[in-house]
């Protein structure tokens, strides 16, 4: 579902102003070592590779949003680890005018289940890469994957 029903009814009040928006990020792994592996989408939208990305329903539990993106945009399972970082996104001027800043808590999500695949109209194509050999895509997102792949235990604030 590209836009929320909640999004929806906004834009019919304020079209295509700036949105604050609550949002996730499921850095999705496979593998441990040299052999982990990242699942990434293709946007539809802008044609360019992400993490699994999407707007929280109002009063979802993030972590809970976390796996229900993982399963609506790929078809796979995933076990929510830990929260890796907080932060916000660059303004995001969507294909249709409407402006975005998201408020993401990057997720650390492991592989549970499931063959990786285009489960929903917001991707082209799902891929796992191999975390020495990332497509490219912009700071922010690979950021996002670097906080996950820090391994540490406490969520990174960036500032």
């Amino acid at each position: 579902m590209p836009i929320p029903p909640f999004v929806a009814e906004l834009r019919a009040l304020v079209g295509t102003r700036e949105l604050w928006l609550p949002a996730v990020t499921a850095v999705v792994r496979r593998g441990r070592g040299a052999d982990t592996e990242i699942l990434l989408t293709l946007r539809a939208d802008n044609g360019e590779w992400a993490p699994i990305t999407g707007i929280l329903d109002p009063g979802e539990e993030p972590a809970v949003g976390a796996a229900r993106e993982a399963l609506e945009e790929t078809g796979v399972v995933v076990a929510v680890d830990r929260l890796a970082a907080v932060s916000a996104s660059p303004q995001v001027v969507h294909g249709n005018g409407d402006l975005g800043v998201y408020l993401d808590l990057t997720f650390d999500c492991a592989w549970v289940s499931g063959e990786a695949r285009v489960a929903d109209d917001e991707n082209v194509e799902v891929r796992w890469w191999p975390v020495d050999a990332l497509p490219p895509m912009t700071d922010w997102l690979l950021r996002r994957i670097d906080d996950v792949l820090a391994g540490e235990t406490a969520a990174r604030f960036h500032r």
